[in-house]
């Protein structure tokens, strides 16, 4: 019987969504969707080159419940859109139990199907304050790491035992069991539930159903997808363009993007990155760029590394700006993130090399911006804003600020918040685009 009610559930929410998605829009609301215009982003009738940020947290912080701070949330959108920042990438919501070291919360989706109302109408409430400033959000809907849930908990969902939990379990026992995802159907399936679920959803603050939404650019397949074996690329791939599949089936209004980090998410294989964007319901290139994760400035020596993690961001740029040109399609750097010097986290510590390393990849979307380049815009990580990080512990602990550091990370290690000289650069970047 609750399976018979699940098909049911599905097939009324798809019908819904057909529905809403079919209703006839005026050429002003259509041109208020970004849309793709001979291989570039369009809005407004124009090109639309951007410099965004990530804001992971905001439906929490835009809910009434435990979290919720709505005052703080209009004070946090209301300086991003001061400085020229208009474009966020957020999370829909977190998967699983609350309580667990090293993830988010309070997390949407409580069991499969089951969701927290207070989360919900924290996004609801979100995009219905982005829509009143004008502002844009990419959702992302999935994971691959366990600060949100994601893969790990539709694993266990479905059946393949307990989670593993990295700080807990390590990390290579985490890979082991994540890249079961990709071979798993049954956990594939409770995914494709969660994305009927959210895209057929109608905003109980505007009575916009999401599907007609002009403040969602884009619906994104999940944070930094990865297959995690050789063995998995090609069932990755598919699953890629099935779920894009899905979304297109939907909403015709809104782009699909994968959320990929590029070729470091794809096993290091760029034919694998071109392969899973080529899809025709894939709109745009994802990329993510992380000089210290991938070694390319040390902690202890990260004003030392700057050149050389300049460099490699330029050739790693120009890697994808070739899969971009092959395919015709324009391409966003969705997440790159540089600490703070001496590897500090406090709100006080300088961010000189922070600020240099910013300033060269602003540099380059500018430069694409004159040129009507592939590269149409960059999304930093993170946006800490006002936050303030707790003085006696390292780890994000409940009754924290939420900052733009997830619960596994250092809080304060790629946060920019309003005191930060990294806002002026910013802010001129922004400033640039718009005078091109």
């Amino acid at each position: 019987m609750f399976r018979i009610m699940k098909i049911l559930f599905c097939v009324l929410a798809a019908a819904l969504a057909v529905g809403c998605a079919s209703r006839p829009q005026t050429s002003d609301e259509q041109s208020a969707f970004v849309r793709i215009e001979n291989g570039r982003l369009v809005r407004n009738g124009v090109s639309y080159y951007y410099v965004g940020t990530n804001f992971w947290y905001g439906a929490i912080l835009a809910s009434q419940g435990t979290g919720g701070n709505r005052e703080r949330l209009a004070r946090e959108l209301d300086t991003l859109k001061s400085i020229g920042i208009s474009n966020l990438r957020i999370l829909v919501g977190a998967d699983g139990e609350n309580g667990v070291r090293s993830r988010v919360e309070p997390t949407l989706q409580t069991a499969p199907g089951v969701y927290n109302d207070t989360i919900l109408d924290g996004l609801d409430y979100l995009m219905a304050e982005l829509g009143k400033r004008d502002m844009l959000a990419v959702l992302y809907l999935n994971n691959s790491w366990e600060w949100s849930g994601g893969y790990s908990v539709y694993l266990q969902w479905a059946g393949h035992g307990k989670a593993p939990v990295p700080s807990i379990d390590g990390w290579p026992t985490y890979m082991d069991y994540v890249r079961q995802f990709q071979q798993s159907d049954s956990a594939k399936a409770l995914f494709a539930n969660h994305v009927r679920f959210i895209v057929s959803r109608t905003n109980r603050y505007t009575g916009l159903p999401y599907t007609d939404d002009p403040a969602i650019m884009a619906w994104q397949i999940g944070n930094e997808p990865r297959a995690f074996a050789d063995e998995n690329k090609q069932a990755f791939a598919q699953w890629i363009g099935a779920t894009a599949d899905l979304i297109k089936s939907l909403d015709h209004n809104h782009l699909v993007s994968t959320g990929s980090e590029g070729r470091h998410g794809c096993e290091q294989d760029m034919a694998l990155c071109e392969q899973i964007h080529a899809f025709d319901n894939v709109d745009y290139i994802n990329f993510h760029i992380w000089p210290y994760n991938w070694g390319w400035a040390k902690s202890d020596s990260l004003e030392q590394n700057l050149e050389r993690a300049k460099a490699n961001t330029r050739a790693y740029i120009d890697d994808h700006r070739a899969v971009a040109r092959r395919l015709g399609k324009p391409m966003v750097l969705e997440e790159f993130g540089f600490p703070r010097d001496g590897f500090q986290f406090a709100t006080t510590a300088a961010t000189t090399a922070r600020d240099s390393y910013y300033d060269f990849v602003f540099g380059i979307v500018e430069d694409d911006a004159r040129n009507g380049g592939e590269l149409a815009g960059c999304n930093f990580w993170a946006w800490g804003g006002l936050a303030r990080p707790a003085s006696d512990h390292i780890y994000w602990e409940r009754g924290d600020d939420y900052t733009g550091d997830p619960a596994q990370e250092e809080q304060g290690l790629n946060s920019v918040f309003v005191s930060d000289s990294t806002v002026g650069i910013i802010s001129r970047a922004c400033d640039r685009l718009i005078a091109k």
